[in-house]
């Protein structure tokens, strides 16, 4: 093993190099193994969180026809006092929609 002086990673904090200088042997392996359980445990939930919205994404309901993305929305629209169901994704700063059907009576809210 060298003698030479060590060469902290330019992006730590000079107050964390610090600290590390100042610690004991048993104290910087005791750092070392958190660090790297801690590493582990982030990358874990990075990877956890991008599964959940690639999941949500990949989701489509049974009615969803197959040119209509997985994130798209019904929304409700009333046309000449008739209201229908639509499709609405977004394609940049363009709103698509697609007809889905007529609302029915029983399923109406407005009185």
């Amino acid at each position: 093993m060298s003698y030479d002086p060590l060469t902290p990673p330019s992006d730590l904090p000079s107050r964390l190099i610090d600290i590390l200088n100042e610690s004991s042997p048993e104290r910087l392996r005791d750092v070392a193994r958190y660090a790297e359980a801690l590493a582990e445990h982030k990358e874990r939930e990075a990877r956890l969180e991008e599964e959940a919205r690639e999941n949500e994404i990949e989701e489509r309901p049974d009615d969803l026809p197959d040119d209509v993305p997985a994130k798209a929305t019904i929304t409700i629209k009333e046309i000449n006092d008739n209201r229908y169901y639509y499709w609405q994704w977004r394609e940049g700063d363009k709103v698509t929609s697609k007809y889905k059907g007529p609302v029915s009576d029983e399923s109406s809210t407005h009185d």
